[in-house]
């Protein structure tokens, strides 16, 4: 006798396979044959309630970014699944592996104007890699399985719709899942004439840089290794931060709008690109036009997208630099080596010297301060967007097995808190920060009450400004508008969050803020510290001011006093001390 199980408890089963112990989602009467299967199988596979399906699809997406393994959620017909969407972009823009479920009304109701029902597969093709409707309940687990291998394939978004009826429906329990077959992509070889133009022209340079991004994640060694043969300055995209630990000598840091002030001018003062695993839309504009590269990338359609390419390797990222490691010789550090190292220096001293300023409210500096020195070695930052992302490039210290998540390319708000409810679930014995500016925190807010009903010990920052202070930024500096529509109200979030059960602490001071992080160690569930925060701006790399020989003298003048800037020496200065 075959056995029988319905056609939801197969889905699950496949899911199970695949290493999946949890799935994020909210329940809706479209799911409930899947939600009854949920249960059945509650020793396998947890169902975790976020309170809007749009967390659990950021969730599953963060999961995916941190863990590189296939995040899960659901959503119900009609509006439950269209919640989803926003969630699945952030996936897809971010090239990481999510399987969404979508609940459908039963098959005799599709298609005829039934309550909650929609023609769900079309809304989904944008987003997905992938997405199938269910039309014969003894198909799901292996379209479900086909979904998966999909998902991995082209590191992105799944989508299954499963009509009620079916999830219900008895199948024969004979279906055996693909998970153990699966084997992770084998990417080229570099190609060794390549290997040795690329070597000349590093040798024939005389300002080259790295210019890494995520992509190079397993090759930080063979980073260093070259930057330290060939003494290069590394430079990285923002996703790129944490390949390297943030105390590397040569390591710059991120260049861009979210950036470090070296990295900008080292950038458009460079003549050789080593363009690595980076495919940042805004690249095209953030080095000298007139800059040679060579670029190394695993998919041949990124190759020459963002910037013109002299030497093209399409290769795994960690076999390429190793090659020219092994090929070239070592050089002599250049003038514009030791000013690059130098102006890092400078900036990061600059930095430091507000490390224990106690200017109220307070400024960036002393509180990421506090929080570099309670985050362990292995710490999660599950960051949101907005100016939070700046202050975090520059002035978090990513080391030892740190780790950290944001919603990169697609940048939604709202990002933090389902990121960190995630990242505790996944790795429930590391401490978990999220990071989250006033205006993205009160968009899903709610999932502090996520965090509450699962005893998650995450602790969530505030950064209360009372503005959307990257679009003030962008009005006020780019477009020269007048500000509109970026004022928040000033908001009591500690006494919002003890409302919902979670433990909470306002921060004027520097010396409140550390009595709040102390005692938000010792808490055993989440806690919320709303944090008084300065509403200057951050120190703007677009529309920089230093350098009073190539700039005006009274706009240098101006930028100075406003960030404070007396100590900073533009970058000009360092190379004329190298090159004398």
């Amino acid at each position: 006798m075959v056995n029988k199980i319905s056609g939801s408890d197969a889905m699950l089963k496949v899911i199970e396979s695949w290493g999946v112990d949890h799935i994020f989602g909210y329940p809706g009467g479209s799911f409930d044959s899947t939600m009854n299967a949920l249960y059945n199988q509650s020793n396998k596979i947890k169902f975790i309630q976020v309170r809007h399906e749009e967390a659990g699809a950021l969730a599953a997406s963060a999961e995916a970014k941190l863990t590189g393994k296939i995040g899960v959620c659901f959503g119900s017909a009609g509006p439950g699944a269209i919640h989803l969407l926003n969630g699945l972009y952030d996936a897809r823009h971010d090239h990481a592996p999510v399987l969404a479920i979508v609940g459908q009304v039963p098959l005799a109701s599709m298609n005829r104007d039934m309550f909650q029902a929609m023609d769900e597969e079309p809304a989904f093709l944008d987003v997905a890699a992938w997405t199938k409707t269910a039309v014969n309940a003894q198909n799901i687990p292996e379209l479900v399985d086909e979904g998966i291998r999909h998902a991995y394939k082209y590191h992105g978004v799944s989508v299954l719709v499963l009509p009620k009826d079916l999830g219900w429906a008895e199948i024969d329990d004979t279906y055996i899942s693909s998970a153990a077959d699966y084997n992770d992509p084998i990417y080229p070889d570099p190609d060794l004439a390549k290997i040795d133009e690329a070597v000349q022209l590093i040798k024939d340079a005389k300002r080259p840089i790295i210019y890494f991004g995520r992509g190079t994640k397993k090759a930080a060694a063979e980073l260093k290794a070259v930057s330290e043969k060939f003494k290069m300055p590394l430079i990285s995209t923002y996703l790129g931060k944490g390949v390297l630990e943030d105390n590397y000598p040569s390591y710059l840091g991120v260049t861009g709008r979210v950036a470090n002030k070296p990295a900008v001018e080292v950038g458009f003062n460079a003549d050789l690109i080593l363009w690595v695993g980076s495919d940042s839309p805004f690249s095209r504009d953030l080095f000298n036009p007139m800059a040679k590269s060579i670029q190394i990338d695993v998919d041949s359609e990124k190759i020459g997208k963002r910037h013109h390419v002299e030497v093209p390797i399409l290769a795994d990222a960690k076999k390429a630099l190793a090659a020219l490691v092994a090929k070239g010789e070592e050089l002599a550090p250049t003038p514009f080596y030791q000013a690059a190292l130098a102006d890092r220096e400078n900036w990061r001293e600059w930095q430091e010297s507000f490390k224990d300023d106690p200017e109220v409210p307070l400024r960036p500096e002393p509180v990421f301060n506090v929080i570099n020195q309670n985050a362990s070695d292995k710490a999660i930052f599950a960051v949101d967007v907005g100016n939070v992302n700046i202050d975090f490039e520059r002035l978090i210290r990513m080391h030892g097995e740190q780790k950290w998540t944001t919603s990169g390319q697609y940048a939604t708000m709202g990002y933090g808190l389902p990121a960190a409810i995630a990242a505790k679930i996944t790795y429930p014995h590391r401490d978990v920060f999220s990071l989250n500016g006033d205006g993205a925190f009160a968009m899903l807010i709610e999932e502090i009450l996520t965090q509450v009903k699962y005893n998650l010990h995450i602790i969530n920052i505030v950064f209360s400004n009372e503005t959307l202070g990257f679009i003030e930024a962008e009005q006020r500096d780019d477009s020269n508008q007048p500000l509109s529509g970026v004022d928040i109200i000033p908001t009591d979030w500690a006494a919002i969050a003890r409302g919902m059960g979670a433990e909470a602490y306002t921060v004027k001071t520097l010396e409140d803020l550390k009595a709040a992080m102390a005692a938000a160690k010792e808490a055993s569930g989440p806690v919320v510290i709303d944090v008084k925060y300065t509403h200057e701006m951050p120190f703007t790399t677009i529309h920089m001011f230093l350098d009073p020989e190539t700039q005006p003298k009274d706009k240098v003048d101006e930028f100075v006093e406003k960030y404070q800037a007396q100590a900073l020496k533009p970058f000009s200065y360092f190379l004329k001390k190298f090159q004398a």
